[in-house]
């Protein structure tokens, strides 16, 4: 059978596409990689999903290549496997959106034209989008209604415009302590706001509302409140009867005509066995590093250096989130018994986020673009925390009577509180995808060589925002406030390597995310960000998405 299109992945760049695609009555076949976990698979138990390789590849069978400096400065690869640090996330039909935790701030306006705004940065290929922020607004709204986001519009300096007055699920319940940064913030005369979440805060259709089971990031949702492509997006597609699913499908060649065109996605099924698809449209959604890995693995002799790469730029200007985490802890000797009892229920929200300083004129870093943080709970993975704990800051192990109270205290006696600080990540020539001529997963292709190079000005950034929240912290009395800047690429938070633009020598994609050089094939996942945003990129990608399905629709009526 040969299907009007073909989606290879699952996650948020692919479930918009196989929704509307579906819905418009056209044959949609989606090969994707992991195995079609369902509802009822998702457990709370630390060990399986956040300790083990349940819901993503084995690093034994495929790995990654991660090169970065190292503290003398010198590039060093390493693979995955070697450092057990996985860079897969959510390998299973819905990808990671099964796993999010869903913060789903908007891009800005001035996220659209970085360089006209605030002009080039030595060592950064900063490039204005193709499209504004009006192109994508009623995406962001149609990503509101269908896949479901909750919250509360309040207004402040850095609100984007809207054409609806407020989300459609009202804000998730919340701990007492989201009240105390309100109280910190008034002080400090900072603009705070709630957190819009990717999560629904009342029953929609089929699914139930969010039940606060406290385990929520890194887990999959045993209520379906999780705004995953999965559940929002997948399921309903699956119900129109034009929609195929075919899991443990791993895409290793787009073969092509001679013409310009793909004929066929080549794959191995569930058995290891070489089968084919063929398909009018081919939409690629596998998550930015690995779209970029296919796509290099493509090559041809229309392509010889990857699939849409005559240009060369497949795979380059990868961006991720830069930033870093803060916390302080709150002890319950220094709080009142109600206080401390509220402060202590599991489960609820914090759900505030400042973006007072999305845009910053400071006189040792000029007028820049900055970012915004978040603030949350500590993750609620006891596993996790104990690890941490085994150590004294002078790194000797602790072991019997001794480590049993650090754990009773640190469990009992307090509650550690976080913020997450998100800036953007500079596109540089240090930070690109190619293929690994060395490391071969386990059917022969070669794996995903991930080069981190990262620019300071991010760091800079960081800081900034940091100093100014460690102050709210402090001012509502917490202790041991401090805060960890990082330069490491997030894997949960991946985009670029085939960004879109008008110019096909500096751009893999056309404005609607169509490749250049190829006709018939769209790119839907975050690969198509020229910059990433001083935000999580999920709300972006599933309102691209969404666009991109509706360039997809016209372009089968107009030309087949």
């Amino acid at each position: 059978m040969k299907y009007d299109v073909c989606v290879i992945g699952s996650g948020a760049g692919a479930g918009p596409v196989i929704y509307e695609l579906s819905k418009a009555g056209y044959k949609v076949v989606v090969l994707e990689k992991g195995p079609w976990v369902k509802t009822e698979d998702f457990n709370k138990d630390e060990m399986t999903a956040t300790r083990r390789d349940s819901f993503r590849p084995a690093l034994k069978d495929e790995c990654h290549t991660v090169v970065k400096k190292n503290k003398a400065g010198k590039w060093m690869k390493r693979s995955t496997y070697d450092s057990g640090r996985s860079f897969w996330n959510g390998n299973c039909v819905g990808g990671s959106s099964n796993f999010m935790s869903a913060y789903f701030h908007r891009l800005k306006p001035v996220d659209f034209n970085l360089l006209s705004k605030y002009g080039p940065i030595e060592g950064a290929n900063v490039v204005d989008w193709p499209i504004n922020y009006e192109d994508l607004e009623s995406y962001y709204e149609k990503t509101e209604r269908i896949v479901g986001v909750s919250g509360k519009v309040v207004n402040h300096s850095f609100l984007e415009p809207r054409s609806t007055p407020d989300f459609p699920f009202p804000p998730l319940q919340e701990n007492i302590f989201a009240s105390w940064l309100d109280k910190g913030a008034k002080q400090l005369n900072y603009e705070i706001f709630p957190t819009p979440r990717g999560i629904i805060s009342e029953s929609k259709e089929d699914r139930n509302s969010c039940y606060y089971s406290n385990f929520c990031g890194s887990y999959g949702c045993s209520s379906d409140a999780k705004s995953s492509s999965r559940v929002a997006l997948i399921e309903s597609a699956v119900k129109t009867g034009n929609c195929t699913i075919l899991p443990n499908s791993k895409v290793f060649h787009l073969e092509t005509n001679g013409d310009g065109r793909i004929i066929k996605a080549n794959f191995y099924d569930i058995n290891d066995e070489k089968q084919s698809i063929e398909a009018t449209i081919f939409v690629v959604a596998a998550q930015a590093v690995e779209t970029s890995r296919l796509l290099l693995m493509s090559e041809n002799i229309e392509f010889p250096n990857g699939l849409a790469n005559n240009s060369g730029q497949v795979g380059k200007n990868m961006v991720y989130s830069s930033g870093g985490v803060g916390s302080g802890q709150l002890y319950f000797s220094d709080l009142n018994k109600e206080d401390a009892e509220a402060l202590d229920t599991p489960g609820l929200f914090i759900n505030r986020a400042i973006q007072q300083w999305y845009e910053i004129d400071h006189p040792e870093l000029g007028r820049v673009k900055g970012g915004t943080v978040d603030f949350v709970s500590e993750h609620a993975n006891g596993i996790t925390k104990a690890i941490k704990l085994k150590k004294t800051s002078g790194g000797r192990l602790l072991y019997g009577a001794a480590l049993k109270k650090r754990l009773f205290d640190y469990f009992t006696k307090q509650r550690k509180l976080k913020f997450e600080i998100f800036v953007d990540w500079l596109p540089n020539d240090k930070c690109y995808v190619t293929l690994d001529d060395e490391v071969m997963d386990k059917w022969g292709d070669p794996v995903a060589k991930i080069w981190a190079g990262h620019h300071e000005h991010d760091n800079k950034v960081a800081r900034y925002l940091a100093d100014k929240t460690e102050r709210l912290f402090k001012e509502i009395g917490m202790k041991n406030v401090s805060t960890g800047i990082g330069n490491s690429p997030p894997a949960n938070l991946q985009a670029g390597g085939c960004r879109f633009g008008d110019n096909p020598k500096t751009s893999v994609l056309d404005k609607n995310c169509k490749a250049h050089e190829v006709d018939n094939l769209y790119v839907s996942d975050g690969s198509f960000m020229p910059t990433g945003g001083s935000v999580t990129y999920t709300f972006s990608i599933y309102a691209n998405s969404f666009r991109v399905a509706d360039k997809i629709k016209a372009d089968l009526e107009q030309n087949y």
